[in-house]
């Protein structure tokens, strides 16, 4: 392990592991073999993550939550406290479906709300934000704001994390940064 790499005592780290410059690791943490964790991440307490787990560069993972087999986060991307992957659709304790798992896969600058969860084999988009509490069953856009069970979108977010304000037919703006955005089409939005 590299010096600059902090494992509090309390947490596991399986043979098979890679573990990026400046990650830190709290208390009561379980990461398993071949796992790949990136740069500068942040682990809060209790967090388990892997077999097989691919995480990017500056990941934050808040406390309580688990990252199953098949899901990767890419860089820059913020797990709220006790939000939920899954990994199987239909999962019963009597049949085993490890043979089921479906991929999910959560694109750079992401933001996964506390206590949401994340029904597997979507793609969570780039700068999207998942409300605290928010159930997603299918694919989120780009800059999208979801929120309720099932999730849907009430809104769009600047890549510096603030709602996005949209007039009918005009371009919309980031009030705090003034980054400027347009529709690209139904459900869609770019930087202009």
């Amino acid at each position: 392990m590299k010096k600059d790499i902090f494992i509090h005592d309390s947490s596991y780290v399986d043979e098979r592991v890679r573990i990026g410059s400046g990650t830190k690791i709290w208390h009561f943490c379980h990461i398993l073999q071949d796992t790949e964790i990136g740069e500068n991440c942040v682990f809060g307490q209790n967090v388990m993550a892997g077999p097989s787990v691919r995480i990017g560069n500056g990941v934050k993972i808040q406390n309580n939550v688990s990252i199953y087999k098949g899901v990767t986060l890419e860089d820059f991307v913020f797990c709220g406290p006790s939000m939920v992957f899954t990994n199987v659709i239909n999962p019963r304790s009597k049949i085993e479906r490890k043979n089921e798992f479906k991929s999910t896969l959560v694109k750079k600058c992401a933001t996964l709300g506390a206590n949401c969860t994340i029904i597997c084999g979507v793609t969570i988009g780039a700068y999207s934000f998942v409300a605290a509490g928010a159930v997603v069953t299918r694919n989120v856009p780009p800059y999208a704001l979801v929120a309720g069970v099932p999730a849907k979108i009430i809104g769009w977010m600047c890549e510096c994390g603030n709602r996005i304000g949209f007039t009918k037919g005009k371009n919309g703006k980031c009030s705090d940064c003034g980054k400027k955005y347009r529709e690209k089409a139904e459900n869609k939005i770019e930087p202009c």
